[in-house]
């Protein structure tokens, strides 16, 4: 793997006799979107001023670009902390200044710009954050989500390879955390700087998360990638797990791999050798295109609706879904053969026609004149039985996928 972008060696700080860190080893790798993770009050809020040189570790060392920042110049500090900006807990906007001046104040307050130039400046990010219409009015004005949209703009005026977010969805409801968290997910694509989140609410910075840093008892305790963390054995975790699954459950419809798998073998247990049981392997082909083209947000509440419907369908007669990779789900029908499978899926795409698409074009895209992206599903059922191995029956099912359905994004809206 690449150089870390900042990586901390030994790191030990105490504040009297009191050790908050406690020998502390982390990489953080650039243009990626990394969660340190821990309960409250487990030290994660000292990491960050770490990260950001505000204290300095009493034993070990931190390095930016593979370089220790205690044999670096004061001028290679401050060049290196320069690349660095900060969402902060509850947005921090000032109520008397307007969304462009908020915008506009850190460059104001520490370059020498001409006006022109700031105007330039924050004009574009504006219109990037999709805030044209917010930018004369006042933070009391706005939505939360707006004011989020807004604070964003401003750490990101100044250009920084770095931003880092200090619990960015404390108090909000569910839906209004995986909103603000697909705007960051979205804009650290957009703009390619390395995001770096602390989060106490364990679960809901996952799914955005390339990699995630545990951090418990002092120590960091896990370092790797969301389905790894799935998979790690340990006593903070069985919290972490718990709660991630119920999250899960709640925004998409969708059981845990781990749930899934857990379901499957007991479901498998009860059956008699020889009994079949069936599944659906669905797939939203171009999903990623969606992503880059119209956003994280766009993508995702797909993704959440065909999971939701998924699951109203076919939890009534037994069956349970999960999300096998970024675009497929998979439906377990534990009680049904192929031939009452192929029935239930019949009804399945026609109840799709009927209520998913026409509901799905009454929606905006917000595409360039002349573009569209076609969003297409595809489902394949396969026949299985307890003694059949698992992946295999997912592969028949794959190579037996069709199209159901097709949404056609264009500008102004979505059509079959």
């Amino acid at each position: 793997m690449d150089t870390p972008l900042i990586e901390f060696k030994n790191v030990t700080k105490r504040f009297g006799t009191k050790t908050v860190l406690d020998r502390i080893n982390l990489q953080i790798y650039e243009g990626q979107i990394t969660t340190i993770i821990g309960l409250s009050g487990s030290g994660k809020s000292v990491m960050l001023k770490h990260i950001i040189g505000l204290i300095q570790p009493d034993e070990g060392a931190i390095f930016f670009r593979g370089k220790p920042i205690a044999e670096m110049k004061k001028s290679e500090i401050a060049a290196s902390f320069a690349q660095i900006s900060f969402m902060f807990q509850g947005n921090a906007l000032f109520d008397s200044l307007t969304v462009y001046d908020n915008i506009a104040m850190p460059l104001r307050e520490t370059t020498n710009l001409k006006k022109a130039e700031i105007d330039h400046r924050v004009m574009a990010r504006i219109e990037q954050t999709e805030l044209t219409e917010a930018m004369n009015k006042y933070p009391s004005e706005l939505s939360g989500g707006m004011q989020k949209r807004a604070a964003l703009a401003r750490a990101l005026i100044t250009d920084p390879q770095i931003v880092l977010f200090d619990e960015p969805t404390t108090g909000q409801d569910p839906v209004r955390k995986n909103a603000i968290l697909s705007m960051i997910a979205q804009y650290q694509r957009k703009f390619n700087f390395t995001a770096i989140l602390v989060s106490h609410e364990i679960p809901d910075v996952y799914f955005i998360s390339n990699r995630i840093l545990a951090l418990y008892d002092r120590r960091i305790v896990f370092q790797g990638t969301p389905e790894e963390l799935e998979n790690f054995d340990h006593p903070f975790m069985d919290e972490v797990i718990s709660s991630l699954e119920a999250l899960q459950k709640e925004l998409t419809g969708l059981y845990s791999k781990r749930q899934f798998e857990m379901l499957n073998h007991l479901q498998l247990k009860r059956r008699k050798i020889g009994e079949a049981y069936c599944l659906v392997v669905f797939s939203l082909n171009e999903l990623n295109t969606v992503i880059t083209k119209i956003g994280h947000d766009t993508a995702l509440e797909a993704l959440r609706n065909m999971g939701l419907y998924i699951d109203k369908h076919f939890s009534d007669i037994g069956g349970f879904s999960t999300r096998r990779n970024t675009n497929e789900i998979i439906t377990m029908l534990p009680y049904s053969n192929l031939t009452e499978t192929e029935s239930i899926m019949n009804n399945f795409i026609q109840d799709f026609h009927r209520q998913v698409i026409p509901a799905s074009q009454e929606k905006a895209c917000k595409l360039a004149l002349g573009e569209s992206v076609d969003l297409t599903i595809l489902a394949g059922i396969a026949e299985g039985q307890s003694t059949t191995d698992i992946d295999s029956v997912i592969a028949l099912a794959k190579s037996q996928q069709k199209e159901i359905g097709r949404l056609s994004c264009v500008a102004g809206g979505v059509h079959t």
